[in-house]
C-alpha cells in the first residue's frame, strides 16, 4: 500500500518540540481528509493535528506521554498515491493556550553553549546521542554546568533523553552537595562516570499524610507549566521593583465623557488597557533598553514594541496575549486590539502567534480591586508593569495661586525589571515617564 509520514508540524518560533497527549485514531483505523488524528503540547498550545489526506493510519511511531521534535515522522499513513514514502506536511488547529509569556525563553541558548554540543544533522549533540532541548541548555548554560557534567546526567525521557525536570533535580541536589566538583569542559574524563543523583520522585515519602478536613486538588498541565516558568524566572532574573502614583483624572473623566460615542461608533466598549499601552509604548521609545532581552552577557535591544497584556482565565490559569507592533496603532485600533485577543483568550481562541513575540508586558492588577503588585518577570523579557485601581483621593494640587487640596484619582504604577542589566535610575525614570504621560493625557482629544 502506498504510503506517506505524517511529521511533527512546526508550530512557532522558538517551538523545537511537542508532546503527544493522545492519539484520537489507533492503528488500522481509516483516516478522513483533514480529520484529526492526535493531540499535542507545547510550551505555549494544545493542538490537534489533522491528516492530510485520506487513507488508513498503518502505524504509530510514538506512544502518549512521548517528547518529539519537530519535523520527525510521527505515524505512517496509507494512501491511494504513488509508492514512495514522503512526509505529509499539516497544518495544526490551536484550541488551548498556555501561558506563554510566562514561559522560559527556550530559544535563548548562549552561542558558546550550542558550540560545546557537536551538532549533527539528526539534531542529537554528544558521543552518548542524546537530544539537549534548548531549554536544558538555557538552565545548563545559567546554572554553569558543563557539557561534560551535563552528560553525566541520568535522563528519563526516551533515549535517556534529560528532561527540564532532570536537570532542575541535578541543580537543587549540586546546591545540597557543595562538596561535588563539576569537571571542566576542557579536561579529559579519567575518573569513572559518577551516578546520577537519585530522582526527586524517588526521594520522596511513597505516602505524605496531608492531614484531615483538606481537598486535594491536581494542579492541571498548564497550572504546572505557570509554576515552573514562575520559578524559572525568580531564578534567572535579579528582580527589583520601582513605584510610582500617577494622577490619571484626565485619562477618566476623557473616558466617562466619549465612551458611549465611542461604543456607538466604533461598536467597541473602551476600557482603560489601550489607554495604559498607548502611554507605555510611547516611554518605550524614550527609553529602548527596557525593551530588550539578555542572552548570555548579550543586550538585545528590539526595536518591536510587541505588548503583551496578562489576562485571566475563567479557569483561573494566565494568558499573555501580545498586540504586535503596538506603537503603529492609534486608539481606536489599539482598543480593537486589546478587545479582540481578550474575547479569544478567555474563550480559548487565541492561536500560537497571538502569545509568541512580546517584549514588554502589562499586568493590570486593578482589575481585582489590588492597590499594586509586584509580578514576575516573563522571559525572556527585562519588565513587566502592573497597573493598580484607579481610586479618588483626596491630594495636594498646585496651582498659581498656591496649594489647595482637591478629590483626584489616582493609581500606583509597579515596575519589575530585571536588575542584571535595567538598574535604578533607567527603571525608575522609565516608570516615571509611564507616569507622566498618563497624567499629561489630553482631555478634549477626539479619538
Amino acid at each position: 500500500m502506498p504510503q506517506v509520514e505524517l511529521i511533527m508540524p512546526k508550530m512557532g518560533e522558538s517551538i523545537m518540540e511537542a508532546t503527544i497527549l493522545k492519539w484520537l485514531k489507533k492503528e488500522g483505523d481509516s483516516i478522513a481528509s483533514d480529520e484529526s488524528i492526535l493531540e499535542i503540547a507545547t510550551d505555549k498550545v494544545d493542538s490537534e493535528v489533522p491528516a492530510s489526506q485520506a487513507g488508513t493510519l498503518i502505524k504509530i511511531l510514538y506512544q502518549e506521554g512521548e517528547v518529539v521534535a519537530v519535523g520527525k515522522p510521527i505515524a505512517i499513513i496509507g494512501t491511494g498515491g504513488d509508492d514512495a514514502v514522503k512526509p505529509a506536511p499539516v497544518s495544526v488547529t490551536t484550541h488551548e493556550p498556555v501561558a506563554a509569556a510566562e514561559k522560559v525563553a527556550v530559544a535563548a541558548v548562549q552561542p558558546v553553549m550550542a558550540q560545546q554540543v557537536s551538532t549533527q544533522n539528526n539534531g542529537h549533540g554528544n558521543n552518548a546521542g542524546r537530544f539537549y532541548s534548548p531549554l536544558v541548555l538555557n538552565i545548563a548554560r545559567s546554572e554553569k554546568i558543563s557539557m561534560v557534567e551535563l552528560e553525566q546526567i541520568s535522563g528519563s525521557g526516551k533515549d535517556n533523553r534529560v528532561t527540564k525536570g532532570d536537570i532542575l533535580t541535578y541543580v537543587e541536589q549540586r546546591k545540597n552537595a557543595p562538596a561535588t566538583v563539576a569537571t571542566p569542559v576542557d579536561v579529559p574524563v579519567t575518573t569513572p562516570t559518577v551516578a546520577a543523583p537519585a530522582k526527586a520522585e524517588e526521594a520522596a515519602p511513597a505516602e505524605v499524610n496531608y492531614g484531615n478536613n483538606v481537598e486535594i486538588i491536581e494542579m492541571d498541565r498548564m497550572r504546572k507549566r505557570i509554576a515552573e516558568n514562575m520559578v524559572a524566572s525568580k531564578r534567572i532574573s535579579a528582580h527589583v521593583t520601582s513605584f510610582v502614583e500617577a494622577d490619571v483624572t484626565n485619562m477618566v473623566l476623557w473616558r466617562d465623557r466619549v465612551k458611549k460615542e465611542f461604543e456607538r461608533r466604533e461598536n467597541e466598549k473602551i476600557t482603560f488597557t489601550p489607554l495604559f499601552v498607548e502611554a507605555v509604548t510611547k516611554a518605550l521609545k524614550d527609553f529602548p533598553k527596557v525593551n530588550a532581552s539578555v542572552i548570555g552577557d548579550k543586550i538585545i535591544v528590539k526595536r518591536d514594541l510587541n505588548i503583551g497584556m496578562a489576562a485571566a482565565l475563567p479557569s483561573g490559569n494566565l494568558i499573555v496575549p501580545v498586540i504586535k507592533n503596538a506603537d503603529q496603532y492609534n486608539l481606536v485600533g489599539l482598543t480593537k486590539r486589546v478587545n479582540d485577543l481578550a474575547v479569544r483568550a478567555r474563550n480559548n481562541k487565541l492561536k500560537t502567534e497571538d502569545i509568541e513575540g512580546g517584549t514588554f508586558t502589562i499586568s493590570n492588577v486593578g482589575t481585582f480591586g489590588n492597590l499594586m503588585g509586584t509580578p514576575i518577570i516573563p522571559q525572556p523579557q527585562v519588565a513587566i508593569l502592573a497597573t493598580g485601581i484607579i481610586k479618588k483621593k483626596a491630594v495636594v494640587v498646585e496651582t498659581p495661586a498656591g496649594d489647595s487640596i482637591a478629590i483626584r484619582h489616582m493609581m500606583f504604577l509597579s515596575l519589575s525589571y530585571d536588575h542584571r542589566i535595567v538598574d535604578g535610575a533607567l527603571g525608575g525614570s522609565f516608570l516615571r515617564k509611564i507616569a507622566d504621560y498618563m497624567e499629561a493625557f489630553d482631555p478634549n482629544r477626539t479619538f
